[in-house]
């Protein structure tokens, strides 16, 4: 479960007051999204384009699709 806090870097915030006993990794969120490459931006056009048009692939597909590039 996981959950975002703000922290002013003094006081405890109420998202920790509300967790149970434990231990706990906090790790910072990036402020700002890394940008995507102009390949990647490109891709993402062309797959909406793709989308839009009806020819898209099922979700079923793009499952198998990013299986495949996760084993490698």
């Amino acid at each position: 479960m996981a959950r975002v806090l703000n922290w002013n870097g003094k006081d405890l915030p109420d998202e920790l007051r509300s967790l149970p006993a434990g231990q706990y990794v906090v790790e910072p969120v990036a402020e700002v999204p890394p940008e995507l490459t102009p390949e990647e931006e490109k891709g993402l056009r062309e797959a909406i384009a793709e989308i839009e048009a009806g020819k898209g692939e099922s979700p079923e597909e793009v499952r198998r699709h990013i299986d495949a590039v996760l084993r490698r």
